[in-house]
């Protein structure tokens, strides 16, 4: 592992501890409510808006609905109280539909009574076409179908609407005190369908689920897709209603008196005869599909079985899909993927306004993924995904901002400590152990030493007040000036070798013990490519060429010779300092020496301090100029 890498592991690791545990904890609240049904209506908005908004499907050509409208009502003179047609006309109109060799039709209007004239003649006309299917209603109050009609021939009408009044399933199947019955809409697909050679049995993967072929209608469970605890009695499947403004062919009955119609519309369909009277209130609420004009958000009733019926027949012979929901170990593993990539936003972002946008972008980017589940038939749960989503992704960027910014000011804060030590560190601490060498040198206080002893303290002196004006000035975090004492700043905007040079001869000119005795000076400061280096680190470069120069002037003994050099090699800048002197066996790594090892990590360079043969040290600081380029 590259050195440093597991320290940069480590602080992202508390970086996003910080985002983790209270997106977590929005997702586990978020998750809490959607398991008590607090989103359950939000997310049948969404469903019927994603049905709502699919592309036009061209219109299902095997399906006809006979409406009886109110111009067939009133042309034939009937008492709205009793029913919107007699037995003699329904009669009538079964006979003349026989002429067009329909394969199946559904009656969609309740005859548990008759209503006479002609109740003789409908009842023959019943027993002499073994194609025509009978309604009757099971749930909750019972309506009886014709009387003497064969079980087999008879399909509910029943419709199981929500909480909210609209409907979204169909049931297809339910146990009654009578026995298991089968919905209109199954009784007519399977008639069409048997021509197919395609039978209704039970499924494979669910047995309780209802199967044509090798195509298994999904069985709506109590917490499938938005629901939460509902009521999934019988076998009941969501409603895949056809898009469009046209989904169905629709004649009138005054259109098939007057042979208005063309014999292709009706031979070998599903033909579903049903009250299209807007006054005769036959409406079912639903917003996944276009509604009549009429009655804004209603469908027809005769219209809803024709839907159901098409959705068993397109899945069966076309392929089309039906509405799937995934289990409920899916569905909140989904949710916890989008309020984890919130989290991971909030993280990645580090401005308010980019934050907006990325969350903004990847909403829509859920939106589209959604709606495009709904086209391939899958429902899944968008609305408490956008809301982990929107809430870890902008709400804690605010937190990621404030640990950020209290990190910031301790950071800022340790480097005014950082900086102002250095300052004091290589200035009048040196002043300091150059008056505690005097000292230690002798074995009693002699008087000719005070004088000097008082000269040191007294430049000891200056050099703090000097400080503390510098400091008073601006912060050392934030300014261009690089104070060296005797009041002398320079500005770090000036080129580097300019700087370097200025640091080399301050420095020299201090009065420490073993520059008394160099003689040589070298020194070279090539020009340096400045674009790599921050303010910052080029104040850590003068301070390391400061550091090693006071340790060339306190350890370096005897040295006569000093050389000092900057230059540029294999893509590596390198400050050495090179003195002949005898140095000190004794001299330890202090706190100079881990100022110097600071500044060479904070370059992501190298550095060293070894003797040299026969005599004297090397005190070199490199840094690559790509990688700082780079970062």
């Amino acid at each position: 592992m590259p050195p440093g890498l597991w320290t940069k592991i480590k602080a992202e690791i508390t970086i996003w501890r910080v985002g983790v545990l209270p997106g977590f904890a929005v997702i586990g609240l978020v998750v809490f409510a959607r398991s008590i049904g607090l989103m359950q209506s939000l997310e049948w908005l969404a469903f019927d808006n994603f049905l709502r908004l699919r592309p036009e499907e061209p219109i299902d050509e095997r399906i006809v609905i006979v409406g009886i409208n109110e111009d067939d009502i009133r042309n034939r003179g009937h008492d709205a109280i009793h029913s919107s047609v007699s037995d003699r006309d329904l009669a009538a109109l079964l006979l003349q539909l026989q002429k067009y060799q329909p394969r199946v039709i559904g009656v969609d209007i309740y005859r548990d009574l008759p209503v006479n004239p002609g109740h003789n003649e409908l009842v023959k006309v019943l027993q002499n076409h073994p194609h025509i299917i009978a309604i009757e209603k099971v749930l909750p109050e019972r309506i009886t179908p014709p009387p003497n009609f064969p079980p087999e021939r008879i399909g509910f009408a029943d419709q199981i609407t929500d909480i909210d009044g609209k409907l979204r399933r169909s049931l297809l199947g339910t146990p009654t005190s009578d026995g298991y019955k089968l919905s209109l809409s199954v009784r007519l697909a399977a008639a069409y369908l048997a021509r197919h050679n395609i039978q209704l049995e039970n499924g494979i993967r669910d047995r309780a689920a209802m199967r044509f072929g090798k195509t298994e209608l999904p069985r709506f469970l109590p917490n499938s897709g938005g629901y939460i605890r509902t009521d999934a009695g019988g076998v009941q499947v969501l409603l895949n209603f056809r898009s469009g403004r046209e989904r169905f062919r629709m004649v009138s009955w005054s259109d098939i008196k007057n042979g208005k119609i063309k014999g292709e519309w009706l031979r070998d369909r599903i033909v579903i005869i049903g009250i299209t009277a807007p006054s005769r209130k036959d409406f079912i609420t639903t917003a996944a599909t276009q509604s009549i004009k009429p009655a804004k958000g209603r469908v027809y009733g005769v219209e809803i079985q024709a839907h159901a019926v098409s959705q068993i027949i397109s899945a069966v012979l076309d392929g089309r899909p039906l509405l799937n929901t995934w289990n409920e170990q899916w569905e909140y593993t989904w949710i916890f993927v989008w309020g984890f990539l919130g989290i991971a936003i909030a993280r990645l972002t580090k401005y308010p306004l980019t934050n907006l946008i990325i969350v903004a972008v990847v909403s829509c980017g859920l939106v589209i993924i959604s709606y495009l589940f709904i086209l391939w038939g899958w429902w899944v749960p968008v609305i408490p995904a956008i809301l982990v989503l929107l809430l870890n992704g902008m709400e804690l960027t605010a937190l990621y901002q404030y640990d950020y910014a209290l990190k910031s000011g301790k950071k800022a804060r340790q480097a005014v400590i950082e900086s102002t030590f250095e300052t004091i560190h290589n200035g009048p601490l040196q002043s300091l152990a150059k008056v505690l060498k005097m000292l230690r040198g002798h074995n009693t206080s002699t008087p000719e030493l005070l004088p000097q002893i008082e000269k040191e303290l007294e430049q000891l002196n200056y050099e703090l007040r000097g400080i503390y004006e510098f400091l008073q000035k601006e912060s050392p975090a934030e300014d261009t000036s690089l104070y060296l004492g005797n009041n002398l700043v320079l500005n770090l905007q000036d080129p580097l070798h300019d700087i370097l040079y200025q640091v080399y001869t301050y420095t020299l000119e201090r009065e420490l013990p073993c520059f008394k005795t160099i003689r040589v000076k070298i020194r070279n400061f090539a020009p340096i490519d400045e674009r790599c280096l921050s303010i910052e680190q080029k104040r850590s470069i003068c301070r390391f060429l400061e550091e090693a120069l006071c340790n060339v002037g306190k350890h370096a003994t005897g040295a006569t010779r000093l050389q000092v050099t900057c230059s540029l090699s294999d893509g590596w800048y390198s400050l050495s300092i090179k003195d002949n002197g005898l140095g000190e066996s004794e001299h330890q790594a202090g706190r100079g020496t881990q100022q110097l090892v600071n500044i060479a990590q904070q370059l992501q360079g190298k550095f060293r301090r070894s003797p040299l043969f026969p005599h004297g040290t090397i005190c070199e600081l490199s840094w690559p100029v790509t990688k700082l380029w780079l970062r």
